[in-house]
């Protein structure tokens, strides 16, 4: 602010006190800043001076920052630079809706893969429930439940064998598998005398075993998987067929940990059988599953002899016994 005069008197300024003050010969004016909003004018104790309080100007956060900033000195040089390090910003992240095409809230709702076994539980059930120690089984009792069994067969539609998965685990379920199925496909022509009544007498050719991306037959899961996959003898110990010659069901699911006890027990309770193999010493009638699976088994009377409670003769006579399809209930 400026006070206008007909006349302009030169203008001194005070370095030290910041007031300026213009003289003429009647009187003096001086302009004193104040941190008021409207000017103040003050008589002075003489009648030749007059003082006018400026109010400060109200500066801004923003242009008091700028206001800051270096200034020439009173030799004109130019204020040697100040170098201010900026630290480097961390990279923004990456917008996932840009990236993926999803939201943020849309991927906290995506699943989670489950890492949790597969359950047998309810297979089990049915076992208990519906087959004898003896193997024996209530195959009208399983078509009445067969709302339960169905469950099941979904369950491992549901979860097919991973690359992750033991040995055993794997193994078990093949082996319950083959036998749950076998069981449905019983229950849904009951009642009926024998499964070769099924299928023109094929029915372990059909394939309509849906699991995961894949659909098997019996035979695919026996001949395809288990035999060659696990080279492991006993297996025709664990799988069922639903004949009367035919290995006994375990009334209980195959697992990880039962695996290698039950291929025991089922290997000396067949083995020692009379309804499926009559031993002596020198002379031996056999099922045809060791006929039929022979390769599998290798020498039969070595093989026989770790399971048989009689010890066989190596030169013994084998021969072996019909083999009786009737249904096993």
């Amino acid at each position: 602010m400026s006070c206008s005069q007909a006349n302009p008197s030169p203008v001194t300024s005070d370095a030290d006190n910041g007031e300026v003050s213009q003289h003429n010969d009647t009187a003096s004016i001086a302009v004193i800043p104040v941190d008021k909003q409207e000017p103040e004018i003050q008589q002075k104790n003489s009648p030749d001076q007059v003082v006018i309080k400026i109010p400060s100007p109200q500066v801004s956060p923003e242009k008091k920052e700028a206001k800051e900033l270096p200034q020439k000195d009173k030799t004109n040089k130019e204020p040697e630079a100040t170098i201010i390090e900026v630290p480097d910003q961390p990279k923004p992240a990456e917008d996932p809706e840009l990236t993926t095409g999803t939201t943020p809230s849309e991927i906290e709702k995506l699943p989670v893969a489950e890492v949790k076994k597969l359950s047998h539980d309810a297979w089990n059930e049915l076992l208990q429930k519906y087959v004898t120690a003896t193997g024996k089984v209530n195959y009208s009792g399983l078509k009445a439940d067969n709302a339960k069994l169905q469950s099941y067969l979904d369950l491992l539609a549901a979860n097919p064998v991973q690359s992750s998965w033991t040995r055993n685990e794997k193994m078990a379920y093949w082996i319950n598998a083959y036998n749950a199925f076998t069981i449905k496909l019983i229950v849904d022509h009951y009642p009926v005398s024998s499964i070769t009544k099924i299928e023109g007498g094929k029915p372990w050719d059909k394939k309509w075993i849906k699991l995961g991306d894949k659909t098997y037959s019996l035979n695919q899961i026996e001949n395809e998987i288990l035999r060659p996959q696990f080279g492991d003898s006993r297996i025709h110990f664990a799988v069922n067929c639903a004949a009367k010659s035919c290995p006994p069901l375990l009334n209980r699911a195959w697992t990880a940990d039962n695996l290698e006890q039950n291929f025991e027990a089922q290997a000396v309770k067949f083995v020692n059988n009379p309804q499926f193999n009559v031993i002596a010493e020198k002379k031996i009638q056999l099922s045809k599953i060791f006929e039929w699976y022979a390769g599998d088994f290798g020498d039969i009377v070595s093989y026989l002899n770790k399971y048989s409670k009689l010890k066989i003769n190596a030169n013994a006579k084998v021969t072996y016994l019909e083999y009786d399809w009737a249904l096993n209930e």
